[in-house]
């Protein structure tokens, strides 16, 4: 493969292939959106709405109460929070003060709790009432010092913060919280401190900004080291490829969590550099989800295939009208073309796949949302990322078209693991980043992912990525999801097995079903096992869990063959 990028000749004239990345830390984006645009809606939260002046104040006054509490520089500071105000508070003035960020997953249990705060050496975490309890039984098997406790209460409009401690009550959930020096109350740190800007020296380049880590689908969770700059890079590339966009005029739907790097960026970050209106969502339920779309007009819904999915065949769908949503970036799994042409055909605006990986801060590739497009591609690499195919046994770029593992280089490319060198030097090599996933280019610069290093299966010396099996049983018109793994097999290794939620009263044979995989899939690839389900276990994002898939199929088939032992 020659050194151009083909796919430079692909970008629309709006985006130039190199942009420029201020040297400034990611509270920039705040201060400067606060200084042009002081008096816009930065958040919406269930009827709230907060300025830019005063999300900058907020954001100020948590700085100055952490460093009052002997945060320091370099000091991680972990956020276990649900898509609220205080989320963006607790991000942006742990920034201010200079700490690095730990996002904690609300959902984590103990175990993930206890390795995640023992490994990023978290002092301070702030978190939600209904928590508390996980918080406190964990602390003392961890470094943790302080614990700042906030309510989805604590940002309400007037009357929902009066009733909101009933509706607590009333689904039994009534938190008695033991204040006292290590464990207050959010507001009352924040109305205790300064709105005066704070400033800590930050280079851009070498300061970490955030501990991310990564979902442990892959054994033990590693905290990706994202600086400033890397997360800067990031926005400012978002912003780039979604050129039509302007500045103080959006609203974003927050439905992906923040907690999650993809939510990070494309929702926070990215609409906070833009002065957007970050309409946040705690809780991903439909027909909140239709509320907000007819009551606050979102000209953007950056999600996962399952959200959409979730909208599109919701029987209330008829009733709303989705036509404000302009552009949407698909992620963390791939994009249906079934879901793609009927989401568009609702909202009449653009739904375009992107792919990303957290070691990336996440995004580095994307369709062109006005421009051409291929379905089933990921689409071209952003400004400034350089991207080649690798042979994965000599480490050699592969010509185009060949299948190998995706390499990705660029300003948003992580620092490396934290305290994990030996894990950094395996996937970070002269900067370029294995990804894991394999994948091939097309002539023009296009790339497509076949599917991840480690899920591809092996029937009878035959590789089958899961993706393409998927995306057939996608097209059968009474199939809402599909998962497919690989399972033993005695005379073959391995063998297809499909996972299938059907949609709301359909159903298939699996005869029905092979028939329809055999019109279009080689014959090695048909699935010779089908199991149906109501529905398919995910991530928080809607990545399905293929591993947690193949752990309750192989439990199942040792279950059996003691069983035959027995009798």
């Amino acid at each position: 493969m020659s050194n151009a990028k083909p796919w430079i000749a692909n970008y629309p004239p709006e985006t130039a292939p190199s942009l420029e990345y201020p040297r400034v830390p990611l509270t920039f984006f705040l201060e400067q959106s606060a200084a042009e645009y002081p008096d816009s809606y930065a958040i919406y939260f269930m009827g709230k709405r907060i300025t830019y002046r005063e999300l900058l104040q907020m954001s100020y006054q948590f700085a100055h109460g952490l460093i009052r509490r002997g945060v320091k520089k370099g000091d991680r500071v972990a956020i276990m929070l649900p898509n609220t105000p205080q989320a963006v508070v607790s991000y942006y003035g742990a920034l201010f003060a200079g700490a690095i960020v730990v996002m904690t997953n609300p959902l984590y249990t103990e175990r993930e709790l206890i390795h995640q705060l023992n490994d990023s050496g978290a002092e301070t975490i702030i978190t939600l009432d209904l928590l508390y309890k996980r918080v406190s039984s964990v602390k003392a098997s961890t470094p943790l010092k302080r614990v700042i406790v906030t309510s989805v209460g604590d940002f309400l409009p007037f009357v929902k913060k009066m009733l909101y401690p009933l509706v607590q009550k009333k689904q039994g959930h009534n938190p008695q919280i033991p204040y006292g020096s290590e464990v207050e109350p959010f507001l009352s740190i924040i109305k205790e401190s300064a709105t005066t800007p704070v400033k800590t020296e930050i280079d851009p380049e070498a300061d970490i900004a955030l501990l991310q880590y990564t979902g442990g689908t892959t054994g033990v969770a590693k905290g990706v080291m994202l600086t400033h700059g890397n997360l800067i890079a990031n926005a400012i590339q978002c912003q780039a490829v979604l050129y039509k966009l302007k500045k103080g005029k959006e609203r974003i739907l927050g439905a992906l969590p923040l907690f999650h790097v993809y939510g990070m960026t494309t929702v926070m970050n990215k609409g906070i550099s833009i002065a957007a209106e970050i309409i946040l969502v705690p809780k991903y339920e439909v027909k909140q989800i239709f509320e907000m779309i007819d009551k606050r007009k979102p000209t953007l819904f950056p999600g996962a295939p399952t959200m959409y999915i979730a909208l599109i065949n919701h029987p209330d769908l008829k009733n709303h009208d989705l036509s404000s949503i302009e552009a949407c970036v698909s992620g963390s799994a791939p994009l249906p073309l079934e879901v793609q042409s009927k989401f568009e055909e609702l909202t009449h605006g653009k739904l375009v796949e992107g792919y990303g990986l957290t070691e990336a801060s996440p995004v580095t590739h994307s369709n062109p949302i006005w421009d051409k497009r291929i379905s089933g591609s990921i689409g071209l690499p952003w400004p400034d990322t350089d991207c080649r195919i690798v042979d994965t046994a000599t480490g050699e770029a592969l010509p185009q078209g060949e299948i190998g593992e995706l390499a990705v280089k660029g300003p948003q490319v992580m620092k490396g693991y934290w305290n994990r060198p030996e894990e950094t030097a395996a996937i970070l090599q002269d900067g370029w980043l294995l990804t894991g996933d394999m994948g091939y280019m097309d002539e023009e610069g296009y790339f497509y992912i076949v599917d991840r290093k480690k899920d591809m299966i092996i029937a009878g010396g035959f590789n089958i990525y899961p993706r393409e099996v998927e995306e057939v049983l996608f097209e059968h018109p009474m199939i809402q999801e599909a998962a497919v793994i690989g399972v033993p097999d005695p005379y073959r290794g391995e063998t297809v097995k499909a996972f299938i939620v059907f949609k709301k009263g359909q159903q298939a044979s699996e005869d029905e079903i092979e028939k329809h995989c055999r019109e279009r899939l080689a014959a090695y690839k048909i699935p010779r096992q089908y199991e149906f389900r109501s529905d398919l276990p995910k991530t928080m994002v809607g990545k399905v869990l293929r591993r947690q898939l193949q752990d309750e199929d192989k439990k199942r088939r040792e279950a059996k063959s003691s069983e035959s032992k027995t009798s």
